[in-house]
């Protein structure tokens, strides 16, 4: 398999995580979202992903690109160490939590919406940030809510899923960008012990080749 990432991308965060869990080597290609005008819209990746995001994951004749589908292709392909429950109830509430934070959480903060607020629309950087921190704490609030009875050391007891694969890059990016994390005890419980273990470690984006 060959991977295409970027240090500081959460969705490419996510996959990374996966591969390191789950021990699947990949050949990486770093693609600089800052470098060059952004790499991602260089005429050889937008022909791989016309949508010049990253990840994206190429696997024989497979070229695939949304984390959540990387991440899925990934459990099927090898299913242990799973990263999904096989309880069908538990595996949906998983997806929900994952579905909360890549589709309603990170989108918000993405690269290249904070650049069209201090481009196009001329937003100062003050105002950008209080649309990061604004998008998170309501985002956050809601997942405290939504996990503060069920999490253990992990979002789903002490079992690692893809809710963890994706909330720990997410509370990276919200570090990031000052957010105070003391009214999310829940959350801040499950990403320190996230990061003490060997995939998230290696994962981390001042681990990567590419990382500046």
């Amino acid at each position: 398999m060959e991977f295409y990432s970027y240090w500081r991308s959460s969705a490419a965060y996510r996959v990374r995580i996966a591969l390191a869990f789950k021990g699947m080597p990949a050949d990486m290609h770093y693609v600089h979202l800052l470098k060059d005008g952004g790499q991602q819209r260089l005429p050889e990746y937008k022909s791989l992903n016309p949508s010049q995001l990253v990840p994206t994951l190429v696997d024989g004749d497979l070229t695939l690109n949304q984390s959540l589908a990387i991440l899925e292709y990934l459990e099927i392909k090898q299913p242990q160490p799973a990263l999904l429950p096989a309880d069908l109830q538990l595996a949906m509430k998983v997806r929900a939590v994952t579905l909360d934070i890549a589709c309603d959480i990170h989108p918000l903060n993405n690269l290249r919406v904070l650049q069209y607020l201090t481009g196009p629309l001329q937003l100062s950087e003050q105002q950008k940030l209080h649309w990061i921190q604004h998008w998170l704490q309501q985002g956050f609030q809601a997942l405290e809510l939504r996990l503060a009875h069920q999490a253990g050391n992990c979002c789903f007891g002490d079992t690692v899923t893809w809710a963890d694969l994706c909330l720990i890059p997410q509370i990276y990016n919200a570090l990031r960008f000052g957010l105070d994390m003391s009214p999310y005890p829940t959350l801040w419980r499950v990403y320190q012990y996230c990061q003490s273990l060997p995939a998230f470690i290696t994962a981390a984006p001042e681990q990567q080749p590419d990382a500046q």
